[in-house]
């Protein structure tokens, strides 16, 4: 989510100097593109750029079209593809043998529910969210309805239905998308031809360091840069103070058996345990395994780790092989790992090969990096 901190703190510094802005976003993609859908790009009118739609073949031309999408106050819809040797011609050679739909349109700062309210939205609450974008495939000289609506866990719906006749099937779908967490391009075909990007939006990373050593003060860096948000957790009062880390959110002075009182788990929670305390450590892993967190990191041998795990069988404690699944000791990835920085990043890494759900093999060794199948649009004719 730091593109959208980003592009949010960019749009309120422009707005505040009285700059004009459009937002891009890739909508759709068919084949191979360096981004996917849900990519996204500020852009102001002096030429000022946030985010990315591309690996930077793209923007220059996004942005001659984003100036005329402001003076028109106009959205349009913006179709590259690399497959073609015209692109090439024009200056837009990708080389990623994709085509890329790529939606720009003008904010409006006064009005209600333009899209950098709807960011603004969905990161003041951790939890998921369905984000809405319309648009026309069809026919791009149509109305471009643009980022219109947000559906939340509660489903409650923050903005506005550009078209009534396909309200009840885009707010099933889009509560589908909620509910099994996987985005959809979708056409309704009702006088109009609306083509929709039903995306799912997930919560940064909370990331919890039980250990205020001075090996967790890398860790804390690397996942500030990702805007990771990022709590400290350690008995010893010395060492858990703010002052030793000013960009993590929280630092908490615990006891193991109580460290647990001020933080939410959910399943976009990291957690490592580091404090080189053994008996610091299992009794926090102890509290951990039933609350199904997604990686759960233990510094230190396998052994070490064994010894925990072997010492909650002797209590009587039986975990089930879905809560060890989530126990990853010793921590990080194969990098060859030496100093303090480099096991840092090699454990960030893991964290997120987990939470991507991939494995964190070398690409070299993959055929393709994305699907390069085109993704299919689902088309639904409503009576």
């Amino acid at each position: 989510m730091k593109e959208l901190k980003d592009i949010i703190t960019a749009f309120n510094i422009a707005h505040k100097a009285g700059k004009q802005t459009a937002l891009a976003t890739v909508v759709h993609v068919e084949g191979s593109s360096y981004r996917r859908a849900g990519a996204r790009m500020l852009i102001t009118e002096d030429g000022q750029l946030t985010g990315a739609i591309s690996g930077g073949c793209l923007e220059g031309d996004a942005l001659r079209k984003a100036r005329l999408v402001m003076a028109q106050n106009k959205p349009m819809l913006v179709t590259y593809d690399t497959t073609d040797d015209d692109d090439a011609k024009f200056g837009v050679g990708l080389g990623c043998n994709g085509i890329i739909h790529i939606l720009i349109e003008p904010i409006d700062p006064v009005r209600q529910y333009n899209p950098i309210q709807l960011f603004g939205q969905f990161l003041g609450k951790r939890e998921p969210v369905v984000l809405i974008t319309l648009f026309s495939m069809n026919n791009k000289q149509a109305p471009q309805p643009g980022t219109c609506l947000l559906l939340d866990m509660d489903e409650q719906i923050t903005g506005q239905f550009p078209d009534d006749a396909i309200k009840d099937a885009l707010l099933s779908d889009a509560k589908h998308v909620l509910a099994h967490g996987n985005s959809v391009t979708k056409t309704y075909l009702y006088g109009d031809k609306f083509t929709c990007f039903i995306e799912l939006m997930e919560p940064t990373v909370s990331l919890v360091i039980f250990g205020a050593g001075n090996d967790a003060i890398p860790l804390v860096q690397i996942a500030a840069t990702l805007s990771w948000i990022v709590t400290i957790v350690d008995g010893r009062s010395n060492y858990a103070i703010p002052e030793r880390f000013p960009l993590a959110k929280q630092v908490i002075t615990s006891k193991p058996e109580n460290s647990l009182q001020h933080i939410r788990i959910d399943n976009r929670t990291a957690i490592i345990l580091m404090t080189h305390n053994y008996n610091y450590d299992a009794c926090v892993l102890k509290q951990l395994l039933p609350l199904g967190a997604s990686y759960i990191g233990v510094l230190g041998p396998k052994k070490r780790l064994q010894r925990m795990l072997d010492d909650f069988t002797d209590e009587g404690i039986k975990n089930t092989p879905q809560q060890l699944e989530s126990v990853f000791g010793p921590a990080g990835l194969d990098i060859g790992s030496e100093n303090a920085d480099e096991i840092a990043l090699s454990i960030i890494a893991e964290m997120q090969a987990v939470l991507k759900s991939r494995t964190g093999t070398s690409l070299r060794y993959k055929t393709t990096i994305h699907n390069r199948q085109p993704q299919q649009i689902v088309q639904q004719t409503l009576p």
